[in-house]
């Protein structure tokens, strides 16, 4: 489902969704102005297309052993489609990388990695990340603190038909 066959009240039932996962049905039915089963209906379908991907729970970082955060910049040795595929195949299958973005301009891609600890993620750059397929070079940056870190996606309230 591509966003122009969304209308204003599947963009209500998402930012609804967005701000509380577990909202019941009969609650999220009222907060969007529908009854029970035409909105359990757009949920359904909103899920069936792939609009809504998932469900999940924000976990505090610190209680889990992964408050420390890096950006780490990856330089490619080369960059042919099997290169690239095996390079984005690897990175996926390794937990603390929390992204991985294909970027343009000096570099490769751009990693966003949670560790317990910055010897956590010393050992993690030196036995991994430095082992995935062509990675040529790579540049950390410590986080020093997280101002904002959201999961949510901007929709306007004129979106929509």
């Amino acid at each position: 489902m591509e966003s122009h066959e969304l209308d204003r009240t599947d963009y209500r039932i998402l930012r609804e969704i967005q701000a509380n996962g577990r909202i019941s049905t009969v609650e999220l039915s009222k907060r969007v102005n529908l009854t029970k089963t035409p909105c359990a209906e757009r949920v359904k379908r909103l899920e069936k297309s792939g609009v809504i991907g998932g469900y999940f729970a924000k976990l505090d970082p610190k209680a889990v052993a992964a408050a420390h955060v890096v950006m780490v910049q990856v330089q490619l040795s080369g960059t042919t489609a099997a290169e690239l595929e095996a390079f984005n195949a690897a990175v996926c299958r390794i937990p603390q990388i929390q992204s991985c973005m294909m970027v343009a301009g000096g570099f490769d891609y751009l990693l966003k990695v949670r560790t317990k600890d910055i010897t956590a993620y010393r050992e993690l750059l030196g036995n991994v990340i430095s082992q995935l397929p062509s990675v040529l070079q790579t540049h950390t940056y410590v986080v020093m603190e997280v101002v904002k870190d959201d999961v949510t996606l901007h929709m306007p309230d004129g979106l929509g038909k």
